[in-house]
């Protein structure tokens, strides 16, 4: 991972066999990032994405491995018990124009990644909520 800090912005590259969610989390740590707006495009090879099942509260996970871009990565880092908590969201396209996504759990980068990472002033705290089974923002 290679990454430049702006004012309010990061721009990273991630290099093949990084981890999405590993760097980021990372990354988070390292510069002591508390609020901020993740987006970014890629390739990747292998990925993991899950769904909530909202009724039984538990997740449904699907993995993937072939070639694939990155349509759309977007989500949120907040904190939970003071550490680094990410929210992020993963659409990926086949060499059919065929796209699988959900919450992002795992992706491998095959070729790069380009991230941006967009901070917020302030902070904002997660706590599981038992009504509907996530971490929830608390505000």
């Amino acid at each position: 991972m290679e990454y430049k800090r702006y004012d309010n912005a990061i721009v990273l590259r991630l290099d093949p066999n990084e981890d999405i969610v590993q760097s980021l989390l990372h990354l988070a740590a390292k510069e002591d990032i508390a609020l901020a707006i993740i987006s970014g495009l890629g390739a990747i090879d292998d990925f993991t994405v899950g769904v909530f099942d909202t009724k039984k509260k538990i997740y449904h996970s699907n993995h993937f491995e072939g070639a694939f871009e990155i349509v759309s990565l977007t989500g949120t880092l907040t904190r939970q018990e003071g550490k680094p908590y990410l929210h992020v969201h993963l659409s990926a396209g086949d060499k059919d124009g065929k796209v699988f996504g959900g919450h992002l759990n795992s992706a491998n980068v095959s070729a790069t990644a380009e991230i941006v990472v967009s901070l917020i002033p302030g902070s904002v705290e997660r706590e599981f909520s038992d009504a509907i089974g996530l971490n929830l923002m608390k505000f």
